[in-house]
């Protein structure tokens, strides 16, 4: 009998309890026997599964300062820092009735869109952000607070050099900031943009997670300059066999190649009778790996959300409507992007009870979206008589002064105007 843990025996001694020990689970390895994965077949492991040898790993290594190097993949990068970074990103408060109202007076606002650090633009400080954070999938920015608990400045630190710590459920960042102090801060004092974290705090860049396809596309942009520039071969020379030995021979190879390649020569070499020279050019295998980079072109803008016309990749055709490509780029790309990063750095830059009284960041695209003259005008003029817009509203839209009455709204067109005021007049005239 059992009492508090305890082993009662019959004559009143009491024995600690013997530990319960769990049966072996032979369910999962006997399932795996059965299914073959546990000895799997030559067919498996042949195409990368199991425990054979990956072709991956025959493919360029996949790096941040590997993929700064294609075209695709800068310009991609390029694009979402650029153009988070050029638009503002502004503070907002959402109250109770749902309405939100911008608010100004908070040291984010200067912080994120005039200047970040000390000598540091807010534009140069988000663009470096979000450039590294789209390259390596983390990007790094320091965040102290001063003892009342302001935010002092957002600092950029070496990417390369910041290393996330774990302690449980905390996490810790190590670091050399812009004043060549080694630091260890918590989770608080770090804006910390990741993408793909699985765990919520491991970035993953899009390029890693997409390695064999990137390593295709380096392999494929490493063989056409290759091919190219020639380094495969630019031609073969065939030699006779009258050489009476090894260094003879390598002193007339040589001397014929440098008859090619010296431009103060006349580029004609003197050859035995069973020498040959055979150039070499650019071979139709050649030019079709040129044109299998598109396709590579196309799976890297996929990877990025980026549209191709955004890249300049037009020989499938574009819409017409500039907007519409605009608004495509914005709905497909830049939102998924942006959404991400506004919510991550609110996590730093503000406090918690900030948070919980519905302060939010979020990026002015209008910027992104600006009509021709005629259009804003026929806008604004369509909104005042509307009416949703008053006409002083209309009027520091384009930049012009406040009028006398504009901070009243129009009626509506299909309304009549309150015209009492006139009749009155008229009828006391009468009188």
């Amino acid at each position: 009998m059992k009492f508090l843990g305890l082993e009662i025996s019959r004559a009143g001694a009491s024995v600690p309890a013997q530990a319960r020990v769990e049966p072996p689970v032979l369910a999962a390895a006997a399932e795996a026997e059965t299914s073959g994965t546990a000895t799997p077949q030559q067919w498996i492991t042949e195409i990368g599964w199991g425990g054979g040898p990956k072709l991956s790993a025959k493919l360029p290594r996949v790096t941040p300062q590997r993929g700064e190097q294609h075209g695709t993949i800068f310009a991609c990068c390029n694009n979402i820092a650029g153009d988070l970074s050029k638009v503002p990103l502004k503070l907002w408060q959402r109250q109770s009735d749902g309405q939100e109202v911008r608010v100004r007076e908070h040291p984010a606002n200067y912080l994120l869109n005039v200047e970040a650090s000390p000598g540091v633009p807010a534009k140069i400080m988000r663009f470096a952000l979000v450039y590294a954070w789209a390259l390596r999938g983390n990007g790094y920015a320091f965040g102290p607070r001063d003892g009342g608990g302001e935010l002092e400045m957002i600092e950029l630190v070496d990417q390369d050099g910041c290393t996330p710590l774990r302690a449980g459920r905390d996490r810790f960042y190590d670091f050399t900031d812009g004043a060549g102090e080694l630091r260890r801060v918590a989770s608080r004092s770090m804006v910390h943009l990741r993408y793909m974290a699985l765990d919520g705090w491991t970035g993953r860049s899009p390029l890693q997670v997409a390695a064999e396809t990137v390593g295709l596309a380096f392999a494929a942009q490493e063989s056409a300059v290759r091919s190219v520039s020639g380094a495969h071969s630019k031609a073969y020379l065939k030699l006779g066999e009258h050489y009476g030995d090894e260094k003879t021979l390598e002193r007339n190879a040589r001397r014929i190649k440098n008859t090619l390649l010296n431009q103060g020569s006349d580029g004609i070499p003197i050859l035995g009778p069973d020498e040959d020279i055979k150039s070499l050019d650019l071979t139709a295998a050649d030019q079709e790996l040129l044109q299998s980079r598109k396709f590579d072109r196309e799976q890297l803008a996929a990877i990025y959300r980026m549209p191709p016309s955004k890249l300049q990749m037009l020989e499938y055709g574009v819409k017409a409507n500039g907007e519409q490509q605009a608004i495509d780029y914005l709905t497909d790309c830049l939102f998924h992007w942006s959404g991400l990063a506004e919510q991550t750095m609110a996590m730093a830059v503000l406090t918690r009870r900030e948070r919980e009284a519905e302060f939010f960041l979020r990026h002015d695209f209008d910027a992104l979206l600006q009509p021709t003259i005629k259009e804003r005008n026929e806008a604004l003029h369509k909104a005042v008589g509307g009416p949703i817009m008053t006409p002083d509203e209309a009027r520091k839209k384009i930049g012009l002064p406040t009028v006398e009455g504009g901070d009243k709204l129009n009626p509506a067109p299909n309304m009549t105007r309150d015209d009492s005021a006139g009749k009155a007049d008229k009828k006391g005239k009468e009188e």
